[in-house]
């Protein structure tokens, strides 16, 4: 009996656990510690448990406490499924600011953050992937001419098979290094052979898949911190100046042209905090630009640098993950957005490279994180360098105003001059019938003039497809996507239309449905319609593309490039992936085809984002050796955007753009918040958006902009409503998005709103 009263005096009180679940409700969930629990259980690890009458997830501990909730009975965990933590305190402080700014739920930030293997109740499987090879019997030159012999009478696979021979690098017998592993998707894209017809090959005995497990740690042998090389003066000042500024202020940017040997510096930077025992984060916006950066970093680095970015396997990344939270974690992590997420011990450094650039921001699903942002936010404890030859202009006025230090480098490596931009008036060479479809002769004769010398062009068009459109030329009608409110792109390579915002295919039209017509045209270019007419053109030219259809693979970046890099093709075509910091030796020319669809875009950052992109392209012209020429196709050579382009003049372009964004109350002097509403019913979703905007006039006045159709009303079936909110830099954000939430909230009620979308982008781009 006394024992029983010692044991109930000195009893542990009852611990409860607020859990972070992938689900989009907003909060923690409380749930009761058994027990035989209470003793390992610690905020950061992960937990199963029940939720609703029948789902089990996986979840996370965001904290531990002794509180009972009130009012309804507390479910026990199901399983602690850690020994220690795999989330830091640190990263739950992140998670909970992404979820508060962005107005997102903690649930949707744990979605984004964790790597699918760490959600997962039984835990990750290495991913494979297909690829395809010759098999044994035909690797021989005499066997080869039998196999194609025998295709003879089977055009598509005969096709398909010397695809792959070419590709692969069998077509040069004897040349053993040039020999590559070949994916099936990869094959696919480029030949344009569909998979029956791969399939009937390797019945045939000709070719044969076999399974890759994608993605593995690196191993990139020993650091060599020999391999960094002596910076320059300009450069050495720099770096002088950033660690000044580093010793006043958290961030800094640095602003330095193109090819000015701002990641010489970055390397610098990098090894000395490696060797004061800190690690450091590398962002860059494109997975492409990886590839390049890798090789840089590893012939320094060796196995201390780590690479996370998607097109890494799920296996991977949860391998990654596990490493930084081990006593030998990475000491340089590079790559894409997500790897702002991953748990570091002894942050020192974050560099975020081409800062500009809008792939930082997630537009879809939530949370709509700016990886930028974010980044400086988790760097709390360490300092953050932003690295552009373009800052934004919200950055840019940081540093100009003192919030941010301002670190500048204007001259290019080894003294090379920026390249030469010459403007080609496409309106008047048009009139007089001198353009050869989307191409000026000067262009022609430059390019081929720069490919007769050895040297390499690229061309940039920023629309991917044969053609962005479709059009009846009797009538006039155009194909339309059924679930989005867009016309069809013509993609030829696969022979069909294709939707860019649902990618929903369909097949070509025969005739119009409208007027029985059969004479169907594309309408504009894409990198498709300008890869096939410079081949007609150029027939000796070596060539290659660059967009999203030729590099859905992890695989198809790093040919692509490597290839590019090592003067196996020799003219590039690209969208804006080869705007993004790719640095080339041979580049000479480079070619923009029309300046005119991004500067006529409805949206306030149409020009900012134009100047960006045509003066990062141009940056690719003239890396070394000598100076490099752009020709800058455009119908409106006058304006003052254009001449900013062509004498790099970011200043004056600045101080146009920042004179605008005052008067009409933009960032950086307001902050933004769009509210999208969307409804299958575009009469339920019309009635919703007045709705919510009178209710937010009641807090914001005049602040409120809309209700307006976005310039696509309509995606995967979905009517669009948007609504723009202005704030000035002094109000209290919290307090505005209490508001916002409260009137969606008072919305919802409504039973006619079921089935309504409503969700917050927080400083849109």
């Amino acid at each position: 009996m006394l024992d029983c009263f010692f044991l109930c005096i000195f009893a542990l009180p009852m611990k409860y656990a607020d859990v972070i679940l992938p689900v989009p409700l907003e909060g923690c969930f409380t749930y009761a510690v058994p027990e035989e629990m209470a003793a390992q259980a610690k905020a950061g690890m992960r937990v199963l448990v029940g939720f609703g009458r029948s789902k089990q997830y996986v979840g996370i501990i965001m904290r531990l406490h002794g509180q009972k909730p009130e009012g309804y009975e507390v479910k026990p965990l199901t399983q602690l499924m850690d020994v220690e933590p795999i989330v830091m305190p640190r990263q739950l402080e992140l998670w909970q600011w992404m979820s508060d700014y962005y107005m997102s739920p903690i649930g949707e930030v744990m979605k984004a953050a964790l790597p699918a293997g760490l959600k997962a109740e039984d835990g990750y499987r290495p991913r494979t992937e297909t690829y395809i090879r010759l098999t044994e019997p035909y690797q021989n030159e005499k066997a080869m001419h039998i196999a194609l012999n025998m295709l003879a009478r089977a055009p598509k696979q005969q096709q398909a098979f010397i695809a792959y021979l070419s590709l692969s690098g069998w077509d040069m017998i004897g040349s053993v290094e040039r020999r590559t592993e070949l994916t099936r998707e990869e094959l696919m894209n480029a030949s344009g052979a569909t998979l029956p017809t791969l399939n009937l090959l390797c019945q045939r005995g000709l070719l044969e898949t076999y399974e890759v497990e994608v993605g593995r740690l690196n191993h990139g042998g020993e650091p060599h911190p020999e391999n960094i090389k002596k910076l320059n003066p300009a450069q050495e000042d720099a770096y002088n100046q950033i660690l000044m500024s580093m010793m006043k202020r958290r961030v800094t940017l640095l602003h330095g042209v193109t090819s000015s040997g701002k990641t010489e510096i970055y390397i610098h930077l990098i090894q000395r905090e490696i060797d004061r025992g800190r690690q450091v984060l590398y962002l860059l916006p494109e997975i492409a630009l990886t590839v390049q950066m890798m090789d840089r970093l590893r012939r320094v680095f060796g196995s201390r640098l780590g690479i996370y970015h998607s097109k890494y396997s799920d296996a991977e990344r949860v391998e990654i993950w596990q490493k930084q939270l081990s006593k030998n974690p990475y000491d340089v992590i590079l790559g894409a957005r997500s790897a702002v997420f991953l748990p570091f011990q002894r942050l020192g450094l974050v560099i975020v490279d081409e800062e500009h650039e809008t792939s930082y921001k997630q537009q879809d699903p939530a949370p709509r994180y700016h990886a930028r942002s974010a980044a400086i936010m988790m760097a709390a404890r360490a300092t953050v360098l932003l690295g552009t030859a373009t800052p934004c202009a919200e950055t840019y006025h940081n540093a100009k105003t003192g919030k941010y230090g301002l670190v500048e480098l204007r001259q290019r490596y080894q003294g090379i001059e920026l390249p030469e931009v010459q403007v080609v008036d496409t309106a008047d060479l048009s009139h007089r019938k001198m353009m050869r479809g989307p191409f000026s002769p000067l262009l022609l004769a430059r390019v081929r003039e720069a490919l007769e010398r050895g040297e390499q062009a690229i061309l940039f068009q920023n629309r991917r497809g044969w053609a962005p459109m479709v059009e009846c030329r009797q009538c006039g009608w155009v194909p339309r996507c059924e679930h989005c409110d867009v016309s069809l792109t013509l993609h030829r390579q696969t022979n069909q239309l294709t939707c860019h915002y649902c990618g929903y295919t369909y097949r070509i039209p025969t005739e119009c449905p409208a007027c029985g017509g059969h004479d169907l045209q594309g309408r504009g270019y894409g990198t498709e319609k300008i890869e096939d007419q410079i081949r007609d053109i150029l027939p000796d030219a070596r060539i290659a593309r660059m967009d999203l259809d030729t590099t859905r693979t992890r695989g198809a970046y790093e040919r692509l490039i490597s290839d590019f890099a090592a003067g196996r093709t020799n003219l590039l075509i690209g969208t804006q992936m080869i705007s993004k910091g790719l640095d080339f030796d041979r580049v000479s020319v480079v070619g923009i085809l029309n300046a005119d669809a991004m500067l006529n875009q409805p949206d306030f950052r149409a020009f900012e984002h134009a100047f960006m992109m045509m003066s990062q392209v141009s940056g690719r012209a003239g890396r070394k050796g000598k100076r490099g020429l752009v020709i800058l196709q455009t119908r409106q050579k006058d304006e003052p955007i254009i001449s900013q382009v062509v004498h790099n003049d970011y200043a004056a372009f600045y101080d146009d753009l920042i004179a605008e964004r005052q008067l009409f109350h933009y960032p950086p002097y307001t902050r933004l918040i769009y509210v999208f509403l969307k409804h299958k019913k575009d009469d339920t979703v019309e009635t919703a958006a007045i709705e919510m905007g009178t209710r937010l006039r009641q807090w914001f006045g005049g602040r409120v902009l809309g209700p307006d159709k976005p310039p696509v009303a309509r995606v995967k079936t979905l009517s669009i409503r948007k609504l723009v909110i202005k704030l000035e830099l002094g109000l209290d954000l919290k307090l505005a998005r209490q508001y916002l939430r409260m009137a969606e909230q008072q919305l919802m009620q409504d039973k006619r709103y079921a089935q309504l979308q409503v969700y917050f982008d927080v400083d849109p781009l």
